[in-house]
């Protein structure tokens, strides 16, 4: 391979690698998604897991109540408030998803080679001869030879505690399989997979519509994370539902891809859906193992260059049960950074794992140390290439004030929003240094009572990587006289200075509306 294909700046000096890590305020550019659940809901652990680089909490409905989540929610606006840290709110929906029902809670060994019967009948009880599971149309999806895989929360791909399955024969609504590793199933619920095959139910059930119409309206919710994204379809369907339901038409669809169908279908869902999830538990079962890095990589690079986040799951599995991450599973982690990736997702890791705080500090200690080696000036021209010409009017502005900022070796880029695309424009062309989003709030009316729009957009930037997004004064509109826009920036200046981005004698690259004109422009601070 050429060299000037290589994503990382050459030459690393191998002096760097011995150099102790910088910490900063921004700890990464990366965002990092971070899932509250058993381990991670109390105050004081989630002020930890905000204070260690955690910007979006992820809440999983396929296990816990809504009373049970909205009580880790309020210790998550505690936490908010007591370390001044913005963190955004995403709603993991359960979709079509199998599961294996064990209501006694006692662990189940499975002996390779054995005989396992899976039943649709949830009375009878879970033991090592017969699993019972919540969906009765399994028999009629099977056939002699298929493979199918059972594990707690998601598949770890350690054969301790996942069971692969290889169908034996179809008796009427059950399925006899041969067990082809010994395992141990522990706890009330295990996800099951069907390697490769269609299940015949709605991406968006009814038990999720339930969640998002109560706890999602209460909350206001910011992401929706469409789990099992088969089709554009199942993306639109979902629009519609939350457009339904008032001010949740602002929340952003995140589409969850995890099998072959929806990886069959990428690109119409990547037209319709807000940002990508790619689940790689799941995905690493439906394809061979050695096309894994391959989806990644092509899937995140459409990401890009559609200008919408992507975001990774599954890098360090083995953190839920020890304090430092494997050497491949760190690699993984540089490697999605350098892949393009906005954003890492922690799913076992923080939600049962046993060092939270940890896991999230040491990831986006990776994700610093690779940012420092991606190739921006290789990037920046391949983003350009593919935009093509002409460009549009804010497309051509985000790329010259990303182009300037690199010119002048700017410290930071202030761009002022009120619906946040000017700043993820920005985002899309991966500058060195981090973008301040200043969100201009915009008054609105029912007739009945005023309102601000502006959190929505602000908290909806922390998914994407290099955007740190400050709430301007209410007082200041962002199109107004040049007077407004000199106090409005003269508060994000101040901001900056004071989290240690900005210092005297920088350069600031501005992106501003004066009138109808978009401006950027170079300022020079002084002491």
């Amino acid at each position: 391979m050429h060299v000037t294909h290589l994503l990382l700046e050459e030459p690393i000096r191998m002096a760097s690698i011995l150099e102790p890590s910088k910490s900063s305020f921004f700890p990464a550019m990366t965002k990092i998604v971070g899932t509250l659940g058993p381990k991670s809901r109390s105050v004081e652990v989630i002020s930890g897991c905000l204070k260690a680089g955690m910007s979006v909490a992820r809440f999983d409905f396929s296990w816990g109540d809504i009373d049970y989540h909205q009580e880790t929610l309020e210790n998550l606006k505690t936490a908010v408030k007591s370390t001044k840290k913005l963190c955004a709110v995403m709603l993991d929906t359960v979709g079509p998803e199998l599961q294996v029902v064990n209501k006694s809670e006692h662990s189940i060994s499975l002996e390779a080679n054995a005989v396992v019967v899976l039943t649709p009948d949830q009375d009878q009880e879970a033991t090592s001869k017969l699993l019972p599971i919540n969906y009765g149309g399994l028999s009629k999806a099977v056939k002699k030879g298929d493979t199918i895989f059972i594990g707690q929360y998601l598949f770890t791909g350690s054969e301790t505690t996942s069971v692969w399955l290889e169908v034996d024969e179809v008796k009427e609504k059950d399925v006899v399989c041969v067990i082809k590793n010994s395992a141990t199933l522990a706890g009330s619920l295990f996800t099951l997979h069907v390697s490769q095959i269609h299940i015949d139910l709605p991406t968006l059930t009814d038990k999720d519509k339930e969640v998002i119409s109560t706890w999602g309206v209460r909350n206001n919710i910011d992401f929706l994370s469409l789990s099992y994204t088969r089709h554009a379809e199942d993306v639109r369907h979902a629009r519609e539902y939350l457009s339904s339901l008032g001010d949740l038409n602002q929340t952003q669809i995140f589409a969850k891809i995890e099998n072959i169908e929806g990886l069959t279908h990428f690109d119409e869902i990547l037209q319709e859906a807000d940002g990508i999830i790619l689940s790689r538990g799941n995905l690493g079962i439906d394809l061979p193992p050695e096309k894994v890095f391959l989806f990644q990589k092509a899937a995140v690079y459409k990401c890009n260059m559609a200008g919408k986040p992507a975001v990774v799951t599954r890098v360090v599995d083995s953190m839920t049960d020890n304090l430092r991450p494997t050497r491949a599973e760190a690699t993984d982690v540089a490697n999605a950074v350098l892949d393009g990736s906005d954003s890492i997702l922690l799913g076992a890791e923080t939600l049962r794992g046993l060092y939270p705080v940890e896991t999230i500090s040491i990831v986006g200690k990776i994700c610093a140390e690779a940012e420092k080696v991606f190739n921006q000036d290789l990037y920046f021209k391949k983003t350009v290439k593919y935009v093509g010409e002409p460009m549009t009017h804010l497309e051509s502005i985000a790329s010259s004030a990303v182009r300037a900022a690199i010119k002048v070796k700017a410290s930071v880029i202030i761009v002022f929003t009120s619906t946040g695309r000017a700043a993820r424009l920005i985002a899309k062309y991966r500058p060195t240094m981090p973008v301040l989003s200043v969100v201009i709030p915009r008054l609105k009316t029912n007739q009945l009572k005023w309102s601000f729009t502006g959190a929505f957009e602000a908290r909806q930037s922390l998914i994407v990587r290099g955007l740190f997004p400050m709430l301007a004064d209410p007082r200041h509109p962002a199109e107004s006289t040049s007077a407004t826009n000199e106090t409005v920036l003269k508060v994000a200046l101040d901001h900056g200075k004071a989290s240690g981005v900005i210092k005297s004698h920088d350069r600031v690259v501005v992106c501003q509306k004066v009138g109808d004109a978009s401006v950027v422009k170079i300022i020079e601070l002084e002491d």
